[in-house]
């Protein structure tokens, strides 16, 4: 543990996720860097289980990884007959039906998908490697602040696979369809600079100061009210899929229930 994670309340610790939180921060912490955050199904469903353990309270989920990289990815442990312990092998998996895999990797989902809650606001700290599930689930995030070192790659295709963690809608929504496709079938790596022009990350900066721009960005989220940060986090969200005049009319759906709150006339 931290100290920075050892000043707040531990609320969940297992399956190499740490949660913790401190008023309206939570942080969400991978905590294996001995493997440079591989990810596995166990880790998955710990973090589906800190998404459901927030309190209502928390407005604002910072994820990062511990170590120098923020997660390299499926731990290639998956991909061996044995698979993990006590967790059918991914071969095992696909000797089943197509309803069963579809069940499992959507379970597997729920931990890329709950981030992007219109609720809260979630930034992913990253350094260093975050490749296949690890860029993946930087994507899952609204906003990354990335260290100059880091390398973002998604390899899934040089395995013969696909990203199905949920990272193509975030991908292509934030770099679009050319250069997504370029970066997923090429598996290169984006480093900071790229990531930065092409808006995979809203900053860069040295590797030492990513906590402390991390902790700017989240006191600047908090400074404005929760209710009109959550509807402009909607009609934002909204906005890639309504024509103009459907945002139009949204937008002023959702100012005036923002005039009749601030008046007191909410219903």
């Amino acid at each position: 543990m931290t100290a920075h994670d050892s000043l707040d309340s531990v609320l969940l610790d297992k399956d190499g996720v740490r949660l913790t939180v401190d008023d309206a921060v939570a942080t969400v912490t991978l905590t294996n860097p001995a493997k440079r955050n591989a990810q596995s199904p166990a880790l998955w469903r710990a973090l589906t289980e800190a998404g459901r353990m927030l309190p209502g309270s928390v407005r604002v989920v910072v994820l990062r990884g511990e170590g120098k990289s923020f997660s390299a990815g499926l731990d290639r442990q998956a991909f061996t007959p044995e698979g993990f312990d006590g967790e059918p092998s991914f071969l095992d998996l696909a000797r089943g039906s197509a309803e069963e895999l579809d069940a499992v990797i959507a379970e597997y989902q729920e931990a890329f998908t709950w981030w992007r809650r219109n609720d809260l606001v979630s930034i992913a700290a990253v350094q260093g490697h975050a490749i296949g599930a690890g860029f993946q689930l930087a994507l899952g995030c609204d906003l990354r602040i990335v260290a100059q070192d880091v390398q973002f790659a998604m390899r899934e295709t040089s395995l013969g696979l696909v990203p199905d963690l949920t990272g193509t809608h975030p991908l292509v929504s934030a770099v679009g369809y050319a250069r997504a496709l370029e970066i997923c079938a090429t598996g290169r790596f984006v480093q900071a600079d790229e990531a930065e022009r092409i808006g995979l990350a809203n900053l860069v900066v040295p590797a030492e100061e990513l906590d402390g721009a991390v902790s700017d960005l989240a006191a600047a989220l908090l400074a404005a009210p929760r209710d009109a940060v959550i509807e402009t986090k909607a009609l934002l969200r909204g906005a890639q899929d309504r024509g103009y005049e459907e945002q139009r009319k949204a937008e002023r759906a959702a100012q005036a229930r923002r005039l009749r709150d601030l008046a007191g006339l909410a219903d």
